[in-house]
């Protein structure tokens, strides 16, 4: 018979705590000091580098302070709505906009900077790159600029071992080099790698051994 695995509620809402830093340190120590007369800031790095976390981390903030926070993506069906009750507008994954929705972003944009609301957006190129109607484009470019580096692969493994202890979850050095250096080293997905393994090794009552990580893997089709 095998065992059915408890919710033990390991996901969790990122916050800026549970972010590994590595080479962004300033860019998380800028992002801590937001508040709701900051100048509009715009993250942008690789997929994977973690920059929707510190969005939702930000968001979280404001949140916790009893703010109301807009928040806009691609997935996001235009129009999007002005409210000035919110307190934040956040804008990700501005790269992927399509031309409705950039139209709505250049709108709320404005609106939140006529009222001294803050902005923060992201997408995976500097504002001067972006795919955009130039009014957008320069606009995001209008305060703080950061760059968000991925991690390496040492801050990677470092992150990885800290999420496997917080599971009570042992990795033996050969899972963790199967892991990272055949599967990118984005951390959300790498965590979810980390979910699916430890409900597979509990419902087969296993230890978590790359042979049981190769064995999950072609029963999802990843193999």
């Amino acid at each position: 018979m095998k065992q059915i695995p408890l919710a033990l509620g390991f996901h969790t809402v990122p916050t800026f705590d549970s972010f590994v830093a590595g080479g962004n340190a300033m860019a998380l120590e800028h992002l801590r000091t937001m508040h709701g007369a900051s100048p509009p800031v715009y993250l942008w790095g690789p997929a994977g580098s973690g920059k929707t976390h510190l969005l939702q981390a930000l968001a979280r903030e404001f949140q916790d302070q009893g703010a109301q926070i807009g928040w806009f993506d691609a997935s996001t069906p235009a129009p999007w709505r002005v409210d000035e009750a919110r307190s934040l507008i956040v804008l990700d994954g501005c790269d992927a906009f399509d031309a409705d929705q950039q139209h709505a972003a250049f709108a709320l944009f404005v609106d939140a900077i006529a009222r001294g609301i803050p902005v923060a957006a992201a997408g995976r190129v500097p504002p001067v790159d972006l795919p955009l109607r130039d009014d957008l484009r320069t606009r995001l470019g209008w305060g703080h600029v950061l760059a968000i580096q991925p991690l390496s692969e040492a801050e990677s493994r470092a992150a990885l071992r800290r999420e496997a202890d917080r599971r009570g979850l042992f990795l033996s050095d050969d899972v963790m080099d199967y892991l990272l250096t055949r599967f990118s080293r984005d951390m959300k997905h790498l965590v979810g790698l980390l979910d699916r393994l430890d409900e597979f090794a509990l419902v087969n009552k296993r230890a978590v051994t790359v042979p049981l990580l190769k064995q999950m893997l072609s029963q999802e089709g990843d193999a």
